[in-house]
């Protein structure tokens, strides 16, 4: 699968900038995201681009600030070279050790997660999923069910795993996160963990103790009825890929009206991880 590389130069460069960018390409599609010193890189599958809905998404913005982006057209070949070159491992709250195979192991950090890096969202650098990593330690997941819906890597169901849970079913629309959760569990020597291709209509007619979804705000709520049913009462629902305003409210509405209870978030820039209760 191609994809296309968009660079964003913000003038000048502020967080919230990126940020409000970021949050609007991810929501038409754009599915990875690589910040740089003076912007960030976004990509998306050839097939879901369309610069005419692009250029429609960005108009809001063009008043608020100064901003340019080019395209360039990243070969599936290219892929990993690219990606490889940019992948640096991270620590999150000195427990959770995130490297590619190519970085040396620390065995001093209790959990060691080995990701091969591809075209998959979730290695850990991203706000997003650093704050899923961070909730998931503050939780019991042992002999838990668990769901993981946009699992990417498969970087969050992993960490499930790692953290006790009996099983982990693990959702992804796009086949090179479905191929790379396959590849990352084998990596971490995971056996529990049971990859689907596809959305919400995959998902399987059981209840899940535990769910995590960190996709984006407009397909969580799009979602979100389909959750409320896969979670038995009583079950945790962590949800990120939003900003905190305005979209922890709107997500907190939409979650009461299938009887899913706010509970507490994280927030780190303008990036949000809540976890709700059924």
């Amino acid at each position: 699968m191609n994809y296309y590389e968009l660079l964003f130069t913000t003038i000048p460069t502020e967080d919230y900038q990126q940020d409000l960018l970021i949050n609007a390409l991810g929501e038409i599609g754009f599915d990875t995201f690589e910040e740089l010193e003076l912007g960030f890189k976004a990509y998306i599958p050839e097939s879901d681009f369309n610069e005419d809905v692009l250029k429609e998404q960005l108009l809001p913005y063009q008043d608020m600030f100064t901003f340019s982006y080019e395209i360039t057209l990243i070969p599936q070949k290219n892929w990993n070279e690219v990606w490889e070159s940019n992948f640096e491992p991270i620590e999150i709250s000195d427990k959770i050790y995130v490297r590619a195979t190519f970085h040396p192991a620390k065995p001093e950090f209790p959990y060691e997660i080995v990701i091969d890096p591809k075209m998959a969202f979730g290695t850990g650098h991203h706000q997003t999923t650093s704050m899923m990593l961070q909730l998931m330690l503050e939780n019991d997941f042992k002999a838990k069910n668990v769901l993981d819906m946009g699992c990417g890597t498969g970087i969050l169901a992993i960490m499930a795993s790692k953290l006790g849970a009996a099983s982990v079913t693990a959702i992804d629309y796009d086949p090179v996160c479905y191929d790379s959760t396959i590849e990352n569990s084998a990596l971490n020597n995971i056996d529990n963990i049971i990859p689907l291709c596809g959305s919400k209509e995959v998902i399987p007619q059981e209840q899940y103790d535990t769910i995590l979804a960190n996709i984006n705000r407009n397909i969580l709520i799009d979602q979100m009825e389909r959750y409320a049913e896969a979670l038995k009462p009583d079950g945790e629902i962590y949800f990120s890929g939003f900003y905190e305003s305005p979209d922890l409210d709107i997500i907190t509405d939409e979650a009461r009206k299938y009887g899913l209870k706010y509970i507490i978030h994280k927030k780190d820039k303008e990036w949000v991880a809540a976890k709700f209760i059924k």
